[in-house]
C-alpha cells in the first residue's frame, strides 16, 4: 500500500516540471519574471539557469510560469537591527544569542533558528549549483509536498501541488531569510523563517520544514538526492527523501 502511495506520490511531482524541459527561453522568461516581483531579492538568476533535466516535470501549460511569488507582495528583507538590539547581541557569547533569537520567535508565526557559519558557507555553496528540490511535509495519514527554491540568503517554500495548479499565481508558504552580521565575530548565522500562510503551515510544521531543507545541503549523502533531482532527474524518486527523512510508513 505504502509503496502505491509513494509511486502515486513520485507521480504527481514527476509531472509538475517536465513542460519546460529543454524550453531554455521558457526558463529564461520565468526566472527573469521572479526578480521582477521580488527585486529585493537583487540576483542575477539568469547567469544560472534552471537544469534542462529539471523541466522534464510537468504539461506544455505549464510552461507559462517558473515563478511561484507572482501576486505576492514583494519581498522586503528585514534589517537585523529592526528585530533585535545588534548592540546588545554583540555582548552575548554564540549559545546565548542562539538561546535569545530562538526564544524571540516562539509563537509569533515567525520561526527562529540558527548555524554555524561553515555550515551555513557550505549550504550556500551548494545551492548555487543546485537551486530547487522537494521536500514531503507529515500530515495526518500522508504527506503534502513543499517545492523548494533556495537563492542565498534566502529560501522559498511553496506547495507543489499549489505551484501546479497556480502557475504564476502560487505565492510562497514560507520565506527563509539568513543573516550572516556575527559569522566572522560569533560563527553564528542567524535565521528567520516567515510563515505567509498559517493555514498551510503550522509554527512546528514549518521549524521542520526549514530544518529539513537545511540538512538536504549540508549533508553530504543528504545532498546527493538534491543533486539529482537538479541533475539526474530521471533518476529521482520521491521515496527516497521519505526514506531519508524517515516518513512513517503505513
Amino acid at each position: 500500500m505504502m509503496q502505491h502511495f509513494v509511486s502515486k506520490a513520485s507521480r504527481r511531482v514527476l509531472c509538475v516540471v517536465r513542460a519546460l524541459n529543454g524550453n531554455a527561453s521558457c526558463s529564461s522568461m520565468a526566472t527573469r519574471h521572479y526578480f521582477r516581483v521580488v527585486p529585493t531579492l537583487q540576483r542575477d538568476f539568469d547567469k544560472t539557469p534552471v537544469p534542462r533535466n529539471f523541466f522534464k516535470w510537468g504539461s506544455q501549460e505549464f510552461c507559462r510560469s517558473f515563478s511561484f511569488v507572482t501576486g505576492f507582495a514583494p519581498l522586503k528583507e528585514k534589517p537585523l537591527d529592526t528585530i533585535l538590539d545588534v548592540e546588545m547581541a554583540k555582548t552575548k557569547s554564540p549559545e546565548e544569542l542562539a538561546d535569545i533569537w530562538d526564544d524571540f520567535h516562539l509563537g509569533r508565526g515567525h520561526i527562529g533558528i540558527s548555524m554555524k557559519a561553515k555550515l551555513y558557507h557550505l549550504m550556500e555553496q551548494r545551492a548555487s549549483d543546485c537551486r530547487y528540490f522537494v521536500i514531503p511535509v507529515w500530515k495526518g495519514n500522508g504527506h503534502t509536498t513543499m517545492f523548494v527554491q533556495v537563492e542565498m540568503p534566502h529560501m522559498l517554500f511553496t506547495g507543489l501541488e499549489d505551484y501546479r495548479a497556480r502557475g504564476t499565481q502560487a505565492a510562497p508558504y514560507m520565506t527563509a531569510s539568513y543573516y550572516k552580521e556575527f559569522a566572522e565575530s560569533k560563527d553564528l548565522v542567524l535565521v528567520r523563517g516567515d510563515i505567509v500562510f498559517t493555514s498551510k503551515l503550522s509554527d512546528e510544521e514549518a521549524k521542520w520544514l526549514l530544518e529539513a531543507a537545511q540538512s538536504f545541503y549540508v549533508n553530504d549523502v543528504k545532498y546527493k538526492l538534491v543533486e539529482r533531482f537538479n541533475k539526474q532527474t530521471r533518476e529521482f524518486e520521491l521515496k527516497d527523501v521519505l526514506q531519508a527523512l524517515e516518513m512513517p510508513i503505513l
